[in-house]
């Protein structure tokens, strides 16, 4: 799997990461390649983060699985990120928080995943008390009629795909 990461949009949903920016776009920008890092050394799976704009200076290359693409005017990141997700397909997930960009990818194949949703399960402070999980194929063995309580599709693909980065 390819996480495709809306760089800038991640970094101003997080307040750490926000912070980091504050002091500088460099800073903001290597407090979330370093985020990734720590990610990629943990899970299987490569990470591919879009920013806007062509990339001002030097800077050591992208650690280990962590690929760095910046958008080229008049393209912006959030072509880049339909781009890459239409051609991935099911292989990808993209983090954003934009609802366009999200509809978008969706409609390619691919998963969308919100920005907040991924730093927290990244950090692990989406972590749950395995006693208290419920599987989501699970959850109505009572016979009740009535509405259906499984979650929507879109809502167990997320879940399914955040469980990939959880803390092993």
């Amino acid at each position: 799997m390819r996480w495709l990461v809306d760089g800038y949009n991640v970094i101003r949903r997080d307040p750490e990461l926000h912070a980091r920016e504050a002091e500088s776009l460099e800073a903001g920008r290597a407090a979330l390649l370093a985020l990734l890092a720590r990610l990629a050394s943990r899970v299987s799976d490569d990470f591919t983060v879009v920013f806007d704009g062509a990339r001002r200076g030097g800077g050591s290359p992208s650690p280990g699985r962590v690929q760095v693409v910046f958008s080229r005017p008049p393209e912006s990141a959030d072509d880049v990120l339909r781009r890459l997700a239409t051609t991935l397909r099911e292989g990808a997930i993209v983090v954003t928080s934009d609802r366009a960009v999200q509809d978008s990818v969706r409609r390619s194949g691919a998963v969308a995943v919100d920005a907040e949703a991924f730093v927290d399960a990244a950090t692990g402070s989406d972590q749950v008390d395995p006693d208290d999980e419920e599987d989501v194929e699970e959850r109505d063995t009572s016979g009740r009629r009535g509405p259906s309580r499984r979650p929507s599709r879109k809502m167990r693909d997320t879940a399914r795909v955040l469980r990939r980065l959880r803390f092993r």
